[in-house]
């Protein structure tokens, strides 16, 4: 069993990573009932929130079915974070988590982000004032550094815990590397094998099989998975990656219908939370996936991703469904 906190969950559990405009509430309450152990919101701006931003404020939404959930907020100056703190406690998650992690320009220009790790002793001191601050376990996602000359994760990690924190998610890339190359497994691995450490590790980065999984919890020993890029119309995946745990074997193939009905949910669920327009335009980046591998499918895809009325969306799944009914997908 790992726990964060108090909170019990399963041997090598699964977290949906918070990804901006993506691990929004529809997308987590797919992903939770295909078998995410715990899931986070999109990362939510400690300015945004005390100025009471309203697409801020929004992310704070979180339901009963989701649960665990944790409410990922992001900043670097100190009186905001605590602010953001009460905010949070608002909604009732059942974890804060502090990202530490956000390569993109815009957050890292503010110090936020990924940008702390330019100052490992401004990010301890933020995360030891905000655990003090709250009764909420206090998680953390970060990378292994801000580029590869200034890798001190294992050292991070256990400054982190000896604050406070309940568990700790690492990208094994840089703030340096974006996206780009391969995640680096083994100072994540480097930092569950510290002695001193006695919080679960969970690592995060390039999980984008079953067996990769796999990998992450014996070869490398860590705790549990992250899972981001390859759930993205994919809710499947945590569901694929279970049956792989344990029977060895790949889960047959979701089918079409499958596919057409998580989709249709997925739209649906959008709208009634945010909106026709933003529900139509913020599902577009799932239906790539959401449909991967059927052959001469540019033209469907492109009335879903061009589309701005929901009705043309449902008619173009419906088309979908009638024209690849026969469609045998290979994985």
């Amino acid at each position: 069993m790992v726990k964060i906190g108090h909170i019990e969950l399963p041997d090598f559990p699964l977290l949906l990573a918070p990804m901006e405009d993506v691990s929004d509430p529809p997308f987590r309450a797919l992903c939770k009932e295909q078998g995410a152990d715990v899931v986070y919101t999109e990362f939510v701006s400690s300015e945004g929130l005390i100025r009471n931003a309203a697409k801020s404020v929004m992310k704070l939404d979180i339901y009963e079915k989701e649960r665990p959930v944790g409410i990922q907020i992001f900043g670097a100056n100190m009186e905001s974070m605590l602010q953001t703190i009460d905010i949070v406690e608002k909604s009732n998650p059942d974890i804060i988590d502090i990202n530490f992690g956000c390569p993109v320009k815009k957050v890292v220009s503010k110090g936020a982000g990924a940008g702390i790790l330019k100052d490992i002793c401004l990010m301890e001191e933020l995360t030891a004032e905000m655990v003090k601050r709250t009764n909420l376990p206090v998680t953390v996602k970060t990378r292994l550094g801000w580029d590869h000359d200034s890798i001190k994760i294992v050292e991070v990690a256990e400054r982190l815990q000896d604050v406070g924190i309940k568990a700790i998610s690492i990208h094994g890339r840089t703030r340096a590397q974006m996206y780009k190359g391969n995640a680096d497994w083994k100072p994540i691995a480097a930092v569950k094998n510290n002695p001193r450490m006695h919080i679960p590790v969970f690592g995060n980065g390039d999980i984008n099989t079953p067996e990769r999984a796999v990998e992450m919890r014996d070869s490398y020993g860590l705790d549990g998975a992250m899972i981001g890029r390859a759930s993205i119309g994919n809710p499947w995946f945590f569901k694929q990656v279970k049956h792989y745990f344990k029977t060895g074997e790949h889960l047959a193939p979701i089918t079409i219908e499958e596919r057409v009905e998580a989709a249709r949910r997925h739209l649906q669920m959008s709208i009634d939370w945010k909106g026709e327009k933003l529900g139509v335009f913020e599902t577009r980046r799932h239906y790539t996936n959401y449909f991967k591998g059927i052959p001469d499918f540019k033209p469907y895809r492109m009335k879903m991703v061009t589309s701005d009325h929901s009705k043309d969306v449902f008619d173009a799944f419906d088309e979908v469904l009638e024209k690849f009914s026969n469609y045998q997908f290979t994985h």
